[in-house]
């Protein structure tokens, strides 16, 4: 099937919890190499949005297309293999501690390769996505002996094994010192040049968002409130768009 322009297409998503309704009628598009930013206030449903695309968190209702795939009609099997061409970045980084970086990095491939293709591709396939990530020389250490930027680094690195068409960034700079991060988004931005790749980023780090985004959607009471670029929404004179910009 020939796909269209858009890599994501996300219409008229609603999720609660309780009473607490946190999407509303969200509608979206991911655009083929782009890199697209949710903002919103703490609570305002950006990480429920990259949890349902990802099939991790049930809609209401709403229609989620990944790769013109609607994946309320995919079964786990097919959720599992779709997966392998959408990385997802954890705010947590969600490494293993009791495996060295190497065994972090294969943990996917052995999850979607077969054995064959384990035995005589996984050192390659480990060895290019640290190359790609500045960190080759980790291989053998473990998490626990890695800076907070390293593990980010790392956890970068096994989402990319893979070489996902679509990469989904939870909070990719949060608790790290400015310096870092502002070398995560620089990252962030070699990624999307080097495989094409295109990408939702949860932040409300301006400063990664000005450097990473092509363009930004302003998450404001559970809808797609306002997406422009950053240079446009940061002049908006709307009080509910500006007040990201103080």
């Amino acid at each position: 099937m020939e796909q269209k322009d858009h890599i994501i297409k996300v219409s008229k998503l609603n999720k609660s919890f309780g009473s607490n309704q946190v999407l509303k009628d969200f509608s979206m598009e991911l655009g083929r190499g782009e890199n697209l930013v949710i903002l919103g206030k703490s609570g305002s449903g950006k990480s429920v949005l990259i949890k349902c695309i990802i099939k991790l968190l049930e809609p209401d209702f709403g229609e989620i297309k990944v790769l013109d795939q609607d994946i309320s009609e995919l079964d786990e099997d097919e959720m599992d293999l779709l997966r392998k061409d959408v990385g997802f970045l954890f705010q947590s980084n969600a490494l293993y501690d009791s495996m060295t970086v190497r065994e972090n990095l294969e943990f996917p491939l052995r999850r979607h390769w077969t054995l064959e293709e384990r035995e005589n591709k996984a050192e390659d396939a480990v060895m290019e996505a640290l190359e790609d990530v500045g960190l080759s020389h980790t291989v053998n250490m473990m998490p626990a002996e890695l800076s907070g930027g390293m593990r980010k680094r790392i956890a970068l690195a096994r989402t990319l094994i893979l070489k996902p068409q679509v990469i989904l960034y939870d909070e990719p700079t949060t608790g790290l010192d400015p310096i870092t991060g502002r070398e995560i988004s620089e990252l962030m931005i070699s990624i999307q040049e080097k495989y094409k790749a295109s990408s939702v980023i949860i932040s409300h780090d301006m400063n990664c968002i000005k450097m990473t985004s092509n363009r930004v959607i302003a998450l404001i009471e559970g809808r797609n409130y306002e997406t422009d670029t950053y240079e446009n929404l940061m002049k908006s004179t709307d009080p509910k768009v500006s007040e990201f910009f103080r």
